[in-house]
């Protein structure tokens, strides 16, 4: 039987929680098909199966998180116990790809250990089971005459309860004692509803009963929600970024009028047809355009070198908000890429994030970063930086409102649509100057999209 253990699907994530299992005990599956959907500390990830066979176990409950290393679905064959160890928790295949990687070459096939019947065979079978390395077949010898048990090895108490560190911690906060939960899980673990269920039938105290609510509706007051997965990250990254960057963050209030009709333009040509066009479109070409004469905002401040690293690059973030979390993945090389590819790589990104389907790969590598807070009709914002860049662009809503126009001399006060920008950036080594020049230059091709031919 071949265990397969929860990988590290990139960038030295430690743990992931169980989202979703797409197979049940008894099903059989190939090498390559997709049995679990996991989330990482920065996205969803659905894992194929390294080994073909049948689903034995599944070890881990959907709901739990658990270590890299950790062993989350047992998977067998009918005729032939191979140990197909997983390289994720004994380290080997470093480097190598997930699918398929370290299958057994004329697997190392093991012999039956016979041991005592009855209670002391299931215990050692399902404490080996926790334990590093291959797990030993057991094989059971016929019963003889009942003898009571006298060492310590085939003592039921030798066996303590079965149940994963996630489990254990829940039990310590709630008090609970995990020799007294009733095992449900897979090969006599504890789950966390069985922690839950004895915490619940755990006597409350009378007065607290008894003391008058005071929500009429009789429903919580109060919901608590685990801090992990993409949530997790994201606090860590904006608190690390908020404590050791000195942000400085200029505004500047803009007539997009012109950008606006470009738009409707832009709706119609041919080759756009297909593609999502937006003002952030021109917005994002307009940064790619102004980061060419203004280089520090693509810039990154490495403080262990001692050194100010200039990327002649372009990854664009855009920031989007999911249910999970914020995310934020980036265009590669986006400086290459015509408006029409733009807008296409722009379209993909937005809606596999929103998905909740990008890869952490689509999340590492970026060098600057606009946030979109037009769609809930905020006015602007003083954003934080993305770790590892140097500079943020808030994009604020665009909303029809008095503007002074001056025309053959006159000054007139007319409807335009008009919008906010502000950025923060790394007051390290982007001085108000160049963060100056810079929020001026996207303003301008903001405000006159045809002033980008001077670029």
């Amino acid at each position: 039987m071949a265990e397969y253990k929860l990988p590290d699907v990139g960038e030295g994530l430690t743990e992931a929680e169980i989202v979703a299992w797409k197979v049940k005990v008894g099903d059989v599956i190939a090498v390559n098909d997709v049995v679990v959907e996991i989330e990482t500390a920065k996205s969803l990830v659905e894992l194929p199966s390294p080994y073909a066979g049948t689903v034995t176990a599944l070890l881990v409950a959907e709901g739990e998180t658990v270590q890299v290393g950790t062993p989350i679905i047992a998977v067998g064959t009918p005729d032939l116990e191979i140990d197909l160890s997983n390289p994720a928790a004994s380290g080997g295949g470093e480097g190598e790809s997930l699918v398929g990687r370290n299958k057994a070459e004329g697997g190392v096939t093991r012999r039956a250990r016979k041991v005592a019947s009855g209670a002391a065979a299931a215990a050692a079978q399902t404490q080996a089971s926790f334990e590093p390395g291959p797990a030993p077949v057991v094989e059971v010898e016929d019963p003889g005459p009942a003898v009571p048990a006298t060492s310590a090895a085939t003592a039921p108490a030798a066996v303590r309860a079965l149940a994963k560190p996630p489990v254990r911690k829940l039990a310590k906060d709630l008090g609970v004692d995990l020799a007294s939960c009733a095992a449900s899980g897979p090969l006599g673990t504890v789950t966390r509803a069985d922690v839950e269920a004895a915490a619940s039938a755990t006597p409350v105290v009378e007065e607290v009963a008894q003391r008058p609510s005071r929500n009429p509706r009789g429903d919580e007051r109060e919901t608590r929600e685990p801090i992990k997965g993409v949530r997790k990250m994201m606090g860590q990254a904006m608190v690390q970024s908020a404590f050791t960057v000195p942000h400085v963050t200029e505004w500047v209030t803009v007539d997009v009028t012109p950008t606006m009709q470009l738009v409707e333009r832009l709706r119609a040509h041919r080759e756009l047809r297909d593609v999502k066009v937006s003002p952030l479109l021109v917005l994002a070409k307009a940064v790619l355009l102004a980061a060419r004469r203004t280089p520090e905002i693509n810039s990154f401040w490495d403080e262990v070198a001692g050194e100010v690293v200039f990327k002649h690059y372009v990854n664009l973030g855009i920031a989007a908000a999911t249910p999970r979390g914020l995310v934020v993945p980036n265009v590669k090389d986006a400086q290459d890429l015509s408006l029409a590819d733009l807008a296409r790589a722009l379209t993909d990104l937005t809606v596999t994030a929103r998905e909740g389907r990008t890869q952490p790969g689509e999340m590492s590598g970026g060098t600057f970063t606009i946030t979109n807070v037009g769609p809930f009709g905020v006015d602007g914002g003083t954003p934080i930086i993305n770790p590892g860049e140097s500079a943020i662009l808030c994009f604020g809503a665009i909303k029809k409102q008095p503007w002074v126009v001056s025309s053959g001399g006159t000054d007139e006060i007319v409807v335009r649509q008009v919008c906010t920008l502000a950025l923060s950036f790394d007051h390290r080594h982007i001085d108000g100057e160049k963060g100056s020049r810079f929020l001026a230059d996207v303003a301008a091709i903001m405000a006159d999209p045809a002033s980008a031919l001077l670029f």
